[in-house]
């Protein structure tokens, strides 16, 4: 089963989400989160931050990661993994494959034609924000 890793970056207020702005299927033209394929030769936490900077260029040092979901798609033999932060102060951050947008947490993420992942990224921002308490913001 192939592993792959989205990752969830809030401002340090806690009212925006980064997210990019796809410039290539899937999800051509929809705004997602970061992420990427974990390769064999690193530990899941490792592809994290190594995918969160390569996208993003944000260093370990800013943020600190927790993996909170692990989404099975087996029709695919696919494992999504999803890792969710709070920046610590403020940072440029720039993509060099996507644009990138802080997005305000008042959008409606569930609306598919702004936002890739068929409704998953509303309900995944859903899921962190009623338990932001155990993950610790």
């Amino acid at each position: 089963m192939q592993k792959y890793n989205l990752i969830i970056v809030y401002d340090k207020e806690y009212k925006h989400v980064l997210m990019c702005l796809r410039e290539k299927e899937p999800f051509l033209g929809l705004y997602n989160f970061v992420g990427g394929k974990i390769e064999s030769n690193e530990t899941d936490q490792e592809a994290a931050y190594r995918e969160l900077f390569e996208e993003t260029h944000i260093y370990k040092q800013n943020i600190e990661l927790k993996h909170v979901h692990d989404l099975f798609y087996y029709l695919e033999d696919m494992c999504l993994q999803v890792w969710v932060g709070q920046i610590k102060e403020d940072i440029e951050v720039y993509g060099d494959e996507n644009q990138l947008a802080w997005i305000n947490l008042d959008e409606n993420f569930f609306d598919s034609s702004r936002f890739a992942g068929y409704g998953n990224i509303g309900h995944l921002l859903y899921s962190i924000d009623i338990n932001k308490e155990k993950i610790i913001f």
